[in-house]
């Protein structure tokens, strides 16, 4: 199993363990937090493995003493079985995947119309129900923080907190440009389109976090809620947007009624989309980004899901693809989340 040597992650865990008996170990609270953080997801690995191989065990010895007879009227049973040591392999194989600093963290995925008008912000729409029909699939919670629709239809842009074990280092591959060909349901002729949306991806941070932020490099600016309402947003003043001067990149919130809850959950995202930024391009600290940074970039296009002239999924990156377009717009995407989670663990 790729990242996943069952003995090297027992001896770290004995390792950190030692740390915790060492006098004086809480004298530095942060480092003792991360330490037991680290733990825990040491702990929740080892368990998985060690109780998977207990019950592939108990199995095996289960069909090895059955007789002919008795393997023929025990043959459902064992099937259904079987086939759910098979999903716990699967979920225990993506877990062991998981090997970046903020995998294990809540994820905010932001979606975003781009070339295509009308039928980009049909595209858009799309994407947020392939999202939420995957992450309800997943048992994830999910809350709406904002929500811009457009009067002719379709989705302007939609942000998603997603709470859930893992949820950026299932998600942060989905980051990219989503291309769309299909024949247009808003052209009267009949034709084929082309239509983009960008999907962003960062991580929620943890509240010990200490970063801080130049406020003078800050511009904020308050609206009124809009979006679709309803189970989306409360139609108050309350909407918030920051906007971070020196790179341009900005981020709203609009799911409280609190102008204060808003602000302070959209600085959350805006720090942890700098923090992201730093780590790409290598920087010491979140005042050294300089220039205009453009979220999503066109030409970084990482799919391609094509309804016409023949149907097809494509991750231009790993190279996997399927014909099943119907399966993968109603959510199902956990195989173009583990390839790509193979694929990168492969870079290393």
């Amino acid at each position: 199993m790729i990242h996943f040597d069952i003995n090297k992650l027992k001896e770290t865990y004995k390792s950190l363990e030692k740390k915790t008996c060492i006098e004086n170990f809480w004298q530095n609270s942060e480092d003792a937090n991360s330490i037991f953080q680290e733990m825990k997801k040491l702990k929740e690995k080892i368990d998985s493995y060690d109780c998977l191989k207990e019950k592939i065990k108990d199995t095996i010895e289960f069909l090895e003493i059955l007789s002919q007879q008795e393997f023929i009227d025990y043959e459902k049973d064992c099937m259904k079985n079987i086939k759910i040591l098979e999903k716990e392999y699967s979920t225990l194989k993506l877990k062991s995947l998981m090997v970046g600093e903020f995998d294990f963290n809540n994820a905010i995925l932001e979606i975003h119309s781009g070339a295509g008008g009308t039928d980009a912000q049909d595209w858009t729409e799309m994407l947020e129900r392939l999202y939420t029909r995957w992450i309800n699939n997943k048992g994830f919670k999910l809350t709406i923080l904002d929500y811009n629709s457009d009067t002719e239809g379709g989705i302007k842009s939609v942000t998603m907190k997603v709470e859930g074990e893992n949820a950026y280092g299932f998600l942060k591959g989905e980051k990219g440009v989503h291309r769309l060909i299909r024949i247009s349901p808003f052209d009267v002729s009949k034709k084929r389109h082309t239509s983009f949306a960008s999907v962003d991806v960062f991580p929620e941070l943890k509240e010990d976090m200490n970063i801080s932020i130049n406020q003078k490099d800050l511009r904020i600016d308050t609206y009124r809620s809009g979006g679709a309402g309803g189970q989306h947003v409360n139609k108050t003043d309350s909407a918030v947007r920051i906007t971070h001067i020196p790179t341009g990149v900005s981020v709203s919130c609009q799911s409280e009624r609190s102008q204060m809850f808003n602000k302070e959950t959209a600085m959350k995202q805006l720090i942890a989309k700098l923090l992201i930024i730093k780590k790409e391009e290598n920087k010491e600290k979140i005042d050294d980004i300089q220039g205009k940074y453009s979220q999503i970039a066109w030409g970084s296009q990482i799919r391609s899901y094509v309804f016409q002239p023949y149907t097809l999924v494509k991750d231009h990156r790993t190279g996997f693809e399927t014909s099943n377009v119907e399966s993968v717009i109603n959510g199902n995407i956990d195989e173009f989340i583990t390839q790509y989670l193979c694929y990168l663990v492969k870079k290393k």
